[in-house]
């Protein structure tokens, strides 16, 4: 298969789109370690995408750099490499910039943003000494529309597009690729769990979004042919554009979205 020998760590892998990014990889010959603040979750998710003779769930709360070091040095202990590593782990947030409590703001980038930066730091120096690699961040495409009562989940994801687009340039040198993949509504249960819930949101009732083994086929492909950006469904790239163009066009959908309560779901 043709990711034989290579070794992939995904964090957040317990659910959602990390453990179908994990599945994907793992089904095309990689070794995968499943990263997940609950050991026993990402054991759970190990167990349901097989490939039990190549695969290991450790603990890691991105939030801690310490762990993130001791799961590398662990990982590196058994495989004696890292190739791609998937940066997935990541909160959301539904709640008002006006009203929101700043600590609900500091917990979610502490995961989205600062566990980012602390899995790249940590990996970057592994990848280096083996001559290469990839670093995947799983983003969203509210990384490039700000998205009303998320706004601080699109900050964080702004943020993350930023750095690793950054990171790409600052590590093309040392042979290693950042890609960003920036997935629109995807049907997970990624809403169970936000550090706050206190408002509602512009997505119509009729948009049920895409799978998460959709976007982690999308994610796999754009490894293997070592692209900068992935965005998935191609149907939200028009949407960016015009929210970059005529930013006025997109907010004045959102604001009558927000008058319209009954067109939105949870």
């Amino acid at each position: 298969m043709e990711m034989d020998g290579n070794v992939v760590v995904v964090t957040g892998a317990s659910m959602g789109i990390g453990e179908a990014v994990a599945k994907v990889f793992a089904d095309a010959g990689a070794s995968v370690v499943l990263l997940s603040r609950d050991a026993g979750r990402a054991e759970a998710a190990r167990s349901r995408i097989g490939n039990s003779d190549r695969t290991v769930a450790l603990a890691c709360d991105v939030r801690n750099r310490e762990e993130v070091d001791g799961a590398l040095a662990v990982i590196l202990r058994h495989f004696g490499r890292v190739d791609v590593w998937v940066n997935n782990a990541g909160v959301g947030i539904r709640d008002t910039v006006a009203d929101m409590q700043e600590s609900a703001c500091r917990e979610l980038f502490e995961t989205n943003f600062f566990g980012v930066i602390h899995c790249i730091q940590a990996v970057a120096p592994a990848m280096r000494k083996a001559g290469g690699g990839a670093i995947v961040n799983i983003s969203s495409v509210a990384g490039h529309i700000p998205v009303p009562f998320m706004a601080i989940y699109s900050a964080s994801k702004f943020a993350v597009n930023a750095i690793g687009k950054g990171a790409r340039i600052e590590l093309k040198r040392d042979n290693i690729n950042v890609l960003t993949v920036c997935p629109g509504y995807v049907a997970t249960e990624f809403g169970a769990h936000v550090v706050a819930n206190r408002q509602g949101n512009v997505r119509p009732a009729s948009v049920r979004g895409i799978t998460a083994e959709r976007v982690a086929r999308a994610t796999y492909r754009g490894y293997r042919v070592g692209k900068r950006e992935v965005i998935v469904p191609w149907t939200m790239i028009p949407a960016i554009k015009l929210y970059q163009l005529w930013p006025g066009l997109i907010e004045w959908v959102m604001a009558r979205a927000i008058k319209n309560p009954a067109r939105t779901g949870n």
